[in-house]
């Protein structure tokens, strides 16, 4: 089995070091992946300062053809990036479908607004001693940015920082996810064959310790993470004086009122809760129902999870695959077996069979139980009652947390006393707070992050503004 290079600007790169990834649903070998040494790290970093002088000089057109070529590029290798992420990362085959026509739908999108990076006319003539004056304020990128992607979304993350720093000019080392590396390499690729210069992209599969040297990296204008908390705070704390952009976890909350869309509600909880085994930012965790309406609400919960399909993943009919690894699946496992122990009880599944979890539905929480106040990131939801709608946005939005949140309501008074009081990023309006569309500004406050992706609010994470005045009195002299 030859392991895939790294990709050092642009280059095709063996190392000594190898590192094997493994099939979650079975353990077996599927790839195996070249690491890159410190030494490598620094080379991206010098090759991206290069590429950078190339990429910033780049018409908006010349970046928008980049990102269409790469686009197509996805398309047309759909199948194989599919089968990717059902070996590497245990994603069920219509899960990573979903996912590589989303990550084409994010590239589009950042072709798009390559072209769309507008500025700003100031008049600065409010006083007499400023007449004749005027600001142009123009947005210009900021020079190489390292993006560090998860293992959930390999491939959309990855395009989620790559595509918008190519859009804004800048160059781009991206740093995969030790269990999901061959999707970013396969990504570092594609941007090469749609013409993105070889300077301006590497790829490097590391250990997570060894990737704070490029966090520490004067050369880094802006470090973009997705990940945990622990680390993402730890990453910002040492990354000097650039910008950071991190899109950290949660233990999202969804508000079942009595005026809501019972059946829907059940249905889409049953969707966000479990889809790629919980492993989601945003994934449903924790249900919040109104007394009048709890017990036929959870009825209908339980019977829209009883009918998902867990199993092999490579299967079509799959709805639920492996976790990511045992360690993952064993410590979310001993998370449900101690709030049993605080008096909690599982309605449906609790089980675990190596890196199958059973979807889970429980109940009786307290919310100092670490099911409820940590996040879980697995196929794991609580539902509990609640008597007043200002108490349900209370618990929803205590914690630590403030990713998403989804109300089902259909009344707009309660709909904006959400939208006002809660610190979250975004509100799901009848949804879940599992529900992304690419093109949306997405990211948390609190301790879920700072900064938002989306490509059009990446680019602006991704450059700086800067202004330009103009004295036109001050130039009429002679000819």
């Amino acid at each position: 089995m030859e392991p895939y290079p790294v990709i050092l600007g642009g280059v095709k790169k063996q190392t000594a070091e190898i590192m094997n990834v493994r099939f979650p649903y079975t353990g077996e070998l599927y790839a195996k992946v070249c690491l890159a040494s410190p030494d490598d790290l620094k080379e991206a970093v010098a090759a991206a300062v290069r590429g950078f002088e190339i990429t910033r000089r780049l018409s908006s057109g010349a970046r928008a053809r980049i990102l269409s070529r790469l686009a197509d590029e996805i398309h047309t290798r759909s199948d194989e990036l599919v089968d990717v992420m059902v070996m590497e990362g245990g994603k069920t085959k219509k899960f990573a479908a979903n996912e590589v026509s989303r990550a084409e739908v994010t590239v589009r999108t950042a072709a798009d607004e390559a072209k769309r990076i507008y500025g700003e006319i100031i008049p600065l003539d409010w006083t007499d001693d400023t007449e004749g004056r005027v600001g142009f304020l123009q947005r210009f990128p900021l020079g190489p940015v390292v993006g560090i992607v998860p293992f959930n979304f390999p491939l959309n993350l990855a395009c989620h920082k790559l595509a918008p720093a190519i859009a804004a000019g800048n160059s781009i080392i991206l740093k995969p996810a030790s269990a999901t590396p061959v999707c970013s390499l396969l990504l570092g690729e594609m941007a090469l064959g749609a013409g993105l210069p070889p300077e301006a992209i590497s790829v490097v599969p590391c250990t997570g310790s060894r990737a704070e040297q490029l966090a520490r990296d004067t050369r880094v204008a802006y470090l973009s993470f997705t990940g945990s908390c622990t680390v993402g705070w730890h990453l910002k704390d040492i990354a000097g004086h650039k910008k950071v952009g991190l899109e950290l976890g949660g233990n999202a909350a969804v508000i079942v009122h009595k005026d809501a869309n019972l059946d829907y509600a059940a249905e889409r909880i049953a969707i966000g809760g479990f889809m790629n085994a919980g492993q989601v930012c945003i994934s449903v965790q924790r249900v919040l129902v109104h007394r009048p309406v709890y017990e036929r609400t959870l009825k209908k919960i339980l019977s829209a999870v009883k009918v998902l399909k867990v199993g092999d993943p490579r299967e079509p009919v799959t709805d639920i695959g492996p976790m990511i690894d045992q360690v993952k699946a064993e410590e979310a496992y001993q998370k449900v077996q101690e709030a049993v122990k605080q008096g909690a009880r599982i309605l449906t599944g609790g089980t675990l069979k190596d890196t199958l979890f059973a979807p889970t539905v429980i109940v009786d929480t307290k919310p100092g139980m670490r099911i409820i106040r940590e996040e879980v990131f697995a196929p794991v939801i609580s539902v509990a009652p609640y008597d007043d709608f200002d108490e349900a946005l209370q618990t929803a939005d205590g914690g630590e947390y403030g990713l998403q949140v989804g109300i089902f309501t259909q009344n707009i008074n309660r709909v904006m006393q959400a939208f006002s009081d809660m610190e979250v990023g975004g509100v799901m309006v009848n949804d879940i707070p599992t529900f992304r569309v690419d093109q949306m500004p997405y990211g948390g406050v609190k301790g879920s992050g700072i900064g938002r992706e989306g490509p059009r609010y990446a680019i602006e994470e991704m450059t700086e503004l800067r202004l330009m005045m103009i004295n036109r009195n001050g130039g009429m002299g002679q000819d």
